[in-house]
């Protein structure tokens, strides 16, 4: 069976409530959605703490190499593409009081909620219920800094995962576009926009999308002629960044090299680990396949050959591939709004089966509602958690941070973070011990929201630091490069960072070779700082990779938790 999408859809998603209420038309969610958004970015808010806080600040990090004249991938190497990085900078600068939470979340934005805008405008002049029914999913997605997985038990909003988010979203459109637009124009520039921004956000999330846009060519949802004019169109506008930035693509495609060569580890495994981390969505997903398959067998009296093509373009082909296009994003990003982009497809399944007189309806419609409604569920739960927390958790004492410091704790976590920030220093020798052997203090303490914590009192101890030694010496460092994930004292003192240093870093991920441009630009910086509270693997090793840079430098035991590294 096949989704007549042609069809005039006013049987399909109650269109006489649609024309009876306003309510029930787009353009009202829209309007509301964006105002909320806007009044979020205005406002001083504060945010309860959740995992891996410190994702979160480099994007600001980004945002000030930017402020200083800096261009993602080719003054720095960033495990991602430039997009995401300027337009969360551009907000940034627009709305100074955005919690930086909500600014990397809603970073992409001023792109995905215009072209989704179109769809289901173009989509409403068929059926408003249908482009509500297309709407609202991606509004709920897009409203919060929510992962659909739980990295640490204690409610609060997700500091990590945003560029995986922003891909997933863009990805819920695209097909979205691919499965309801009916004007091949719009068609094919909404693909080409889709395109040229997942490419410019995440080289993964382009091929994923580049496999949804071939199968649409072959299905014959877009000509081959119109899918050439988009991939023109990305072509063509790739070209004029390239001129126009001096190089700025090129150096991207380079970073993506050097991610390969970094990340090289075997594919299987990772396939493996999306199908355990999902199977709440790839299990019934892979059931309704098979429903389906066998529903299509049934009422096929032709040969395979027939049965074959019918599947392909009808959305249990789509459902196949699209799960495919996902599962091997989600290989390299696991961990956001995985498999979202299903949706559109499910919603078209919806609407061929819902008035459909096969006996196999009851079991297809409830297997749509079961591989749908848990992430949604999830979602909603994991909001009203972090958002009812805020109610009662307390302010986080690191007001020194300005706006990164505009978080809460649960009280036991406030209360503990300045202990172990003590503990840490006091016990350094013991932390090392762990650390030579390649163990952090605990198995998933970078998920940990307490370690988190401490971490912004380590930041706030040594900005302190920092500012109490520079006012004793009479002495303006111009500048800063943290052995350590993240590298925010150049935001928060408004320094000029170091070019062509990493940003963001793993050393087991995207750690590039100590070159003589990089080593050049750190003997020019001040101020190299080594966190130690505590010592842990990562930082022992970034420690060693960048020794080079240290030679010739003073130690200055700066802070019980840093030592930092001086010019002369």
């Amino acid at each position: 069976m096949s989704v007549s999408t042609d069809r005039p859809t006013s049987a399909g998603v109650g269109e006489d409530l649609a024309a009876a209420r306003p309510w029930a038309s787009p353009t009202p969610w829209l309007v509301a959605f964006t105002g909320l958004v806007l009044a979020a970015l205005i406002l001083p808010l504060r945010l309860p703490l959740g995992p891996h806080y410190w994702d979160t600040a480099v994007y600001f990090d980004a945002a000030q190499r930017i402020r200083e004249g800096q261009v993602p991938n080719i003054d720095f190497f960033a495990p991602v593409g430039p997009l995401g990085y300027y337009l969360v900078a551009g907000l940034d600068r627009l709305f100074p009081n955005a919690h930086p939470l909500l600014t990397a979340n809603w970073g992409l934005l001023p792109v995905t909620l215009p072209l989704m805008a179109l769809l289901v405008f173009h989509v409403a002049q068929r059926s408003r219920g249908l482009a509500l029914a297309l709407l609202l999913p991606f509004l709920l997605f897009a409203s919060l800094p929510i992962n659909l997985h739980d990295l640490y038990p204690l409610p609060g909003f997700d500091g990590y995962g945003h560029y995986n988010r922003h891909v997933a979203l863009l990805l819920y459109v695209l097909v979205g576009v691919l499965m309801f637009s009916r004007e091949r124009a719009l068609t094919t520039w909404l693909v080409a926009a889709l395109m040229l921004t997942l490419f410019l956000v995440k080289v993964t999330g382009a091929v994923a999308g580049a496999m949804l846009v071939g199968y649409a060519v072959l299905t014959g949802r877009m000509r081959l002629r119109e899918a050439c004019l988009a991939a023109a169109a990305v072509i063509g506008l790739l070209a004029s960044i390239e001129l126009a930035s001096g190089g700025l693509i090129r150096a991207y495609v380079d970073d993506i090299l050097i991610m390969l060569r970094l990340n090289t580890g075997a594919l299987l495994p990772r396939f493996v680990t999306v199908a355990s981390f999902k199977f709440n969505v790839i299990g019934p997903t892979l059931l309704l396949l098979g429903l389906l398959v066998y529903a299509a067998w049934r009422r096929r009296a032709a040969g395979p050959l027939a049965l074959l093509q019918e599947i392909a373009i009808s959305p249990a082909g789509w459902l196949a591939v699209a799960l495919l296009a996902l599962t091997f994003f989600e290989t390299q990003n696991t961990g956001s709004l995985e498999f979202i982009g299903l949706w559109p497809i499910l919603l078209a399944l919806l609407l061929d089966w819902r008035r459909s007189q096969d006996r196999l309806r009851p079991a297809v419609v409830l297997l749509l509602c079961v591989v749908s409604i848990p992430s949604a569920l999830i979602f909603i739960e994991r909001s009203a958690r972090a958002g009812f927390s805020s109610l009662i958790y307390r302010p986080l004492d690191v007001d020194g941070l300005g706006k990164l410091g505009r978080i809460s704790v649960k009280r036991e976590i406030a209360e503990r973070a300045p202990i172990m920030l003590e503990h840490y220093a006091t016990y350094r020798p013991a932390y090392a011990e762990l650390a030579a052997k390649g163990q952090q203090p605990s198995l998933i303490f970078y998920s940990e929201i307490d370690y988190h914590a401490t971490w912004l009192l380590e930041i706030e101890q040594g900005l302190k630091a920092i500012k109490a030694w520079e006012h004793a010496g009479k002495r303006t460092l111009n500048g800063f490069f943290t052995l350590d994930f993240v590298d925010i004292f150049n935001r928060l003192l408004d320094r000029r960072p170091p070019r062509h240093v990493p940003i963001g870093i793993d050393p087991e991920r995207n750690n590039p070779q100590l070159e003589a441009q990089m080593l050049e630009q750190l003997r020019q910086v001040d101020a190299i700082l080594a966190p130690k509270c505590p010592v842990a693997p990562a930082r022992e090793i970034l420690l060693r990779h960048f020794a080079k840079a240290l030679e010739g430098r003073s130690k200055v035991a700066l802070a019980p938790c840093w030592d930092m590294y001086l010019r002369p």
